[in-house]
């Protein structure tokens, strides 16, 4: 069946196409696209996982034209986020 892992940073992103097998789960997708030779910062026992944008776990099973997905972690939490840019605009 075909799917496609995909990861993404602020400055390059990758897709990869892949033909897997029907009982094929989303940790074997990643191994299989080998999209952490491109992206070594990529830990699956930190960063999660979905499969078009619904996160899930490293055992879950794929179906046909499925996108894998590894997420980024978040360089600063999104509310702590918006109170610094708060306090920049001075309210």
């Amino acid at each position: 069946m075909q799917i496609e892992v995909a990861y993404a940073r602020q400055d390059r992103q990758l897709i990869v196409a892949l033909q897997v097998p029907e009982t094929c789960t989303v940790e074997q997708a990643i191994a299989l696209s080998n999209i952490s030779a491109e992206f070594p910062e990529i830990d699956l026992a930190k960063n999660k996982v979905g499969i078009f944008s619904q996160i899930c776990g490293l055992h879950a099973r794929l179906q046909e034209n499925d996108r894998v997905e590894i997420y980024r972690n978040l360089a600063i939490d999104p509310m702590e986020a918006r109170r610094q840019r708060s306090l920049k605009q001075g309210r």
